[in-house]
């Protein structure tokens, strides 16, 4: 089968659009993706009728027709039987690579929200699905278009951070009270820190990482280790929070409260892959690039250029954001940020993707960077569960 790499969609000025889940994640994309041109939400799914009826709502009063609608177990399955461009899925995670698979079969595009797998083997499905149906599979890994990640990825493509050699990059997320309610995600993704053990959620660091680095173009992927810390935080949490005699308070989690995973590319780049969203702390992705002229720290921003300023000294930002700020942000920051989407990268991730539909162009994240930064979720619960035994990255992309 040939790659699916670089292939352009089909030019489509009005882009239909299907929602496979609009609970609180995919009611929030749907209130961007409205506020685009060009773009008709033709049909919602949800097991939900309440959140349905809230989506509906949200179509409404954005000026756009009524969508067909449809509830129940099955409700995705009567979605995908219209004529539809574009299919959004934003579900529980060990759904999205049915829901994504079944959405090519039927012949439409996909979007799926992060990760767009959970084990090697649906990574692969995914990857042949799209290849055989020739649909593509985005994947909607919105801290690809944040501020700082766009802006530094096109300083290290004019060679500003001379040659990288390392990156960092995490999801340092304090979801403790969020993994104990009995609603919503609580319901659901408190279970994979039952049952696994390893990074859980990987992509909204190494994907951006990924990209400044040009995996899947200049370099790739080749092995990782990891391991985890003992785990306490949510445990200890939980023990404070909930009464004696709570069913919860008999749960063993699995994972650990850190995971650290290292990934090791073909040129011989490092990553340091972390994940932690058992302990207290302040939300940080960790992002650093480091290369032989300088280096960038987020969390807050910071720069440093070798021979630049003071010896040792962070630089001021405000003339490297004039001059390397990404147009998009330059163009549309300003309504972004007023919509308020995790900062605003989630506007310009939506306008971006139907950009890319309607202009015929190539996805940005296309199925092999979907599958390259999801994969190390299982095989970082290898590693971990083997003493941090080095386990090689698949080789997804056609050669």
């Amino acid at each position: 089968m040939n790659s699916m790499h670089g292939i352009p969609f089909e030019r489509c000025e009005t882009i239909r659009v299907g929602f496979i889940g609009v609970g609180g994640r995919g009611r929030s994309l749907l209130r961007e993706m409205v506020a685009c041109d060009g773009v008709q939400v033709s049909a919602i799914a949800d097991m939900s009728a309440d959140a349905i009826a809230q989506a509906v709502d949200t179509v409404i009063t954005a000026g756009h027709p009524k969508p067909a609608t449809f509830s129940g177990a099955d409700s995705w399955r009567q979605l995908l039987e219209l004529d539809l461009d574009l299919v959004l899925v934003a579900t529980p995670w060990t759904t999205h690579t049915p829901y994504a698979v079944a959405a090519m079969e039927a012949g439409k595009h996909v979007a799926v929200e992060v990760p767009v797998a959970t084990t090697l083997e649906e990574c692969w499905q995914l990857v042949e699905t799209s290849e055989r149906t020739r649909r593509h599979c985005i994947m909607l890994e919105n801290c690809c278009y944040d501020y700082w990640e766009t802006l530094v990825k096109r300083m290290v493509a004019a060679g500003l951070l001379g040659e990288i050699t390392h990156a960092e990059c995490a999801y340092f997320h304090d979801l403790r009270q969020m993994l104990l309610e009995d609603r919503s995600e609580g319901l659901w993704r408190r279970r994979a820190h039952i049952e696994r053990n390893g990074n859980l959620y990987p992509t909204h660091g190494l994907g951006p990482v990924a990209k400044i680095l040009g995996i899947g173009t200049d370099d790739q992927f080749d092995y990782l280790v990891s391991m985890s810390s003992r785990e306490k935080g949510l445990s200890e949490y939980r023990d404070g929070v909930l009464p004696a005699g709570d069913p919860k308070r008999r749960e063993i989690y699995r994972a650990g409260d850190m995971n650290s995973s290292l990934i090791r590319t073909k040129q011989g780049r490092t990553i340091l892959l972390q994940h932690d969203s058992h302990t207290p702390r302040p939300y940080d992705r960790n992002f650093l690039i480091s290369g032989s002229k300088g280096l960038f720290r987020d969390y807050p921003p910071r720069l440093y250029l070798d021979g630049v300023g003071e010896h040792e000294a962070w630089l001021p930002l405000e003339e490297y954001k004039a001059q390397w700020e990404d147009p998009l942000w330059t163009n549309l920051g300003e309504l972004a940020r007023k919509r308020g989407g995790h900062g605003g990268m989630d506007f310009i991730m939506i306008y971006r993707l139907l950009q890319t539909i309607q202009q015929g162009l190539p996805p940005d994240i296309d199925v092999y960077d979907a599958v390259e930064w999801s994969v190390p979720g299982p095989l970082s619960e290898q590693s971990v569960a083997n003493r941090s035994r080095p386990v090689d990255f698949p080789k997804f992309r056609r050669e």
